[in-house]
């Protein structure tokens, strides 16, 4: 009897690992423990809050208990992922006390509701998308940036004397056109006042607002859906390329089939050559009986 091979029960923990079951229950027990974070911003009951706090860390500790299992599975490898290196961060720092210098981790654990992200394929795939944007958007960015340093030094110059609360300097005037920008109160609250005093300003705005609102702002999505479009066609080109291999393996079988069926017909076919070859054919018999 053969004995079991050491990697079998590896082999058996990393399926569990990567089951949908596995990865249902960890999905719950996060959301359960965000409710918790949730309900704890709340004045409640004692014995309320004490209770929380022990599902929570009971929570906490299955969550140590997944990423020993998954380094006891991948070893090393574990930390090629990137998502695996967010989720062993966001773990450890809900490890931190909470107290003294780290009072401010207290804030941080509910970071832990960002593990959907890692254990939910669409959300993960929309966050890739998101960063395979970032390159696009930093340029958007800088464009972005260099607009806003030349508005905000013309509005320092043409309306600082008449509007200071507005237009005092380069940083006063840079949080009012970012307010112009969002398109918060920018009319009544910004641009009305100084257009009383300056008539020509309404050009100063309207072309800021078009700029930036209505062209720059709007790269941003484009950007991000090109991004998106461009992660679900590499997603469909890895799976057609699967599905390649898989008919080629499949392909590939069927031929080693075809070949080891026609060399047991060969050999089929020889020893029954062999075998009529041995038998006494039927006029030897007789002869063999009229010399009797």
């Amino acid at each position: 009897m053969s004995e079991p091979s050491p990697k079998e029960p590896q082999n058996v923990l990393k399926r569990f690992l990567s089951s949908a079951a596995f990865r249902n229950t960890i999905t719950a027990l996060i959301l359960i423990n965000a409710a918790i974070l949730g309900l704890l911003t709340y004045t409640l009951p004692e014995w309320l809050v004490t209770i929380l706090r022990y599902a929570d860390k009971a929570i906490i500790a299955a969550f140590v208990v997944e990423i020993v299992l998954k380094l006891a599975v991948h070893r090393l490898s574990f930390f090629k992922s990137a998502w695996n290196w967010f989720d062993f961060l966001v773990v450890g720092i809900s490890l931190v006390p909470a107290a003294g210098a780290f009072s401010v981790l207290r804030a941080l654990r509910v970071l832990r509701l960002f593990r959907l992200f890692s254990v939910i394929p669409e959300m993960r795939s929309v966050v890739e998308a998101l960063a395979k944007a970032i390159p696009g958007m930093g340029a958007i960015m800088l464009v972005l940036g260099v607009i806003f340093y030349v508005a905000s030094v013309m509005g320092a110059m043409l309306f600082s004397g008449t509007h200071p609360e507005f237009f005092a300097n380069l940083g006063g005037s840079a949080y009012t056109l970012f307010q112009v920008m969002t398109l918060e109160s920018w009319s009544m609250g910004v641009a009305r006042p100084v257009i009383a005093e300056h008539p020509y300003a309404w050009i100063f705005f309207v072309g800021f607002v078009i700029i930036t609102s209505f062209a720059v702002l709007n790269l941003f999505i484009a950007v991000i859906v090109d991004s998106m479009q461009s992660k679900h066609f590499d997603a469909e080109t890895e799976r057609q390329a699967e599905a390649h291999d898989e008919r080629e393996i499949l392909i590939h079988e069927v031929r080693a089939l075809r070949s080891e069926l026609a060399d047991i017909r060969t050999l089929l076919a020889e020893k029954g050559g062999d075998d009529q070859s041995s038998m006494p054919s039927l006029s030897d018999s007789k002869r063999a009986d009229n010399s009797e």
